[in-house]
């Protein structure tokens, strides 16, 4: 399907060079009775039309954070955004009026929430709630809104499409309701699409048609992709970039296959060698040591630091390792990157 021109009328913006996205360093805080929380200390990336980035890391790392500073609906208070820019097409979105915010997201910029059913509204069928996109964006009437709702489910490939628009949210299997949620972050054709943790309580086989959906849906549009989850496995044949995530930074960023072949940060070695694997059969599972530290009080130098089997002095002292890039597209904040990507494997 040919992308439709973007073009709102109250609102217009085109992709420049390509490049939908760009967030340079941003932070967000949570003020709470505990504490500053830093929930995100410096995250940059880009993504450009038909990209596929992919933010992995373990629950409470900042990645949902992130989608939800892009999106503009961080619950504030408690949360702050203390620095940084969300550019979005030429645009900063974190200087623009609310007003205007609104006509980006769900146009422009449209996610797909963890939990589907308790994102979906349980007392109204979930055609109307579809066609709620068309009637409020596009100020359709009720016929043709439906008519689109209708199309859109048969595009995220719902059996019975016309049938089941009048059904409710709990007569939909979990797999169905996540294609529901699909079909309403695609309705207005964004340019940017955040799925966040879309695969999350799905059974493996399902896991793998809502990627190959999404895949589909990107190739038909071009839209950008951006891919949160902490399930390696999940984004292996999907992703063209990973970014990984450790208390609110990129420890990690590099083109999937690189990353997966030779990661060059501790942490992405923990995550994938706690990848069960049919070689190792019998032995003993592999878990990263330890738990995350607290967001009110991360540790010293790198926050990665208390977990690492590379540690030394140089890693508890002073700031954060700087984010830098090691080899040619491929960026890591570590100390010992060289004797990481040196390693003996098993």
């Amino acid at each position: 399907m040919a992308r439709k021109t973007l073009t709102s009328a109250r609102l217009h913006l085109e992709p420049v060079d390509g490049l939908l996205l760009n967030v340079d360093d941003l932070h967000v805080e949570f003020r709470t009775r505990d504490g500053v929380a830093k929930a995100i200390n410096g995250t940059s990336f880009t993504l450009s039309e038909r990209e596929t980035l992919a933010i992995l890391g373990e629950s409470g790392s900042g990645k949902s954070v992130t989608a939800q500073a892009i999106m503009g609906i961080l619950d504030s208070p408690p949360a702050k955004i203390t620095g940084g820019k969300i550019e979005y097409c030429g645009v900063d979105l974190l200087t623009m009026p609310e007003k205007k915010r609104r006509q980006i997201r769900g146009e422009h910029i449209s996610m797909i929430f963890q939990d589907a059913l308790s994102s979906l509204n349980p007392v109204f069928p979930v055609g109307w709630q579809i066609a709620e996109m068309f009637r409020i964006h596009r100020g359709m009437n009720r016929s043709d809104s439906m008519s689109e709702a209708i199309r859109l489910m048969e595009r995220v490939h719902i059996p019975a499409a016309k049938e089941r628009a009048g059904n409710y949210p709990h007569q939909f299997s979990g797999g169905m309701r996540q294609r529901i949620m699909i079909a309403m972050a695609i309705a207005l054709n964004p340019w940017v699409l955040i799925a966040d943790e879309p695969t999350t309580a799905l059974d493996v086989t399902v896991q793998a048609q809502i990627m190959t959906l999404l895949k589909e849906l990107q190739d038909e549009s071009g839209m950008g992709l951006i891919l949160i989850t902490h399930d390696l496995g999940v984004v292996a044949d999907v992703a063209d970039d990973i970014a990984v995530m450790y208390c609110g930074r990129f420890v990690e960023h590099a083109d999937v296959h690189r990353l997966y072949d030779n990661p060059a940060h501790p942490y992405t070695v923990g995550l994938l060698d706690s990848i069960p694997r049919l070689d190792q059969r019998g032995s003993e599972l592999y878990a990263i040591g330890g738990l995350p530290p607290s967001l009110t009080s991360l540790p010293s130098g790198c926050s990665f630091h208390p977990r690492c089997r590379w540690a030394t002095d140089e890693c508890r002292a002073g700031g954060a390792p700087k984010f830098v890039e090691v080899e040619p597209g491929r960026w890591a904040a570590c100390h010992h990157t060289e004797e990481v990507l040196h390693r003996e494997r098993a």
